[in-house]
């Protein structure tokens, strides 16, 4: 399966959705940059809300690379409370940890949303949307920290994503929805005819649009 672009995928997520069409409680939230360009196209297709989800992990100091917890703007904050114990980082250090990604995420919503605050997710059924998934870290540390803001459900959408990390976001998310599953997964661009990188400005463009 190749798609056109990141807008085929879209409208190709919108018909599995089909059923939250209209929902008083759904929102569709876009992983930034490449996740907005899909979500817009669903929101559009379903006439629900749009909004940019940023969240980031939190790095144990000094292996910034494994993440003890995710945090994200609108107050979403997960905390691997073994994990933190185990590698011995303290109550003050994840403290400090959040504040400095909780600051570079602030700077990238005042980007993206200028003065408009986010949507709110609290007991929405929420669509969280990204243009593929290799990994899938990226997708669990959002469903994580966006869990923590107690929606009532949250659907996992993506166009691609190898079949054993499908297996595993399955277990994180209440719902996921995959179109293309491959065995042979080596990158997500593969997947997409075109596959060009997403700007900041186009992002703010479609939050505009979709306001």
């Amino acid at each position: 399966m190749i798609f056109q672009d990141r807008e085929d995928a879209g409208r190709q997520l919108a018909k599995q959705l089909g059923e939250l069409a209209g929902r008083r409680d759904g929102t569709v939230l876009g992983i930034p940059r490449g996740g907005v360009s899909v979500a817009f196209e669903i929101a559009r297709a379903l006439y629900l809300p749009l909004d940019v989800f940023l969240a980031h992990k939190l790095g144990v100091p000094g292996h910034e690379e494994l993440a003890f917890g995710a945090i994200a703007v609108g107050g979403g904050r997960y905390v691997d409370e073994e994990l933190a114990r185990a590698e011995g980082i303290t109550a003050q250090e994840i403290e400090r940890v959040s504040g400095q990604v909780e600051q570079m995420l602030e700077r990238r919503a005042r980007l993206y949303r200028g003065g408009r605050p986010p949507l709110r997710v609290e007991a929405q059924t929420v669509v969280l949307v990204d243009d593929g998934v290799a990994t899938g870290a990226s997708m669990a540390v959002a469903i994580h920290a966006l869990r923590q803001m107690k929606p009532a459900t949250i659907v996992a959408a993506v166009p691609v994503a190898p079949a054993t990390t499908c297996a595993w976001l399955r277990t994180l998310a209440d719902r996921l929805v995959c179109l293309y599953a491959p065995q042979d997964f080596h990158a997500v661009g593969q997947f997409y005819q075109s596959f060009s990188q997403v700007t900041d400005e186009e992002v703010v463009e479609l939050l505009r649009r979709a306001g």
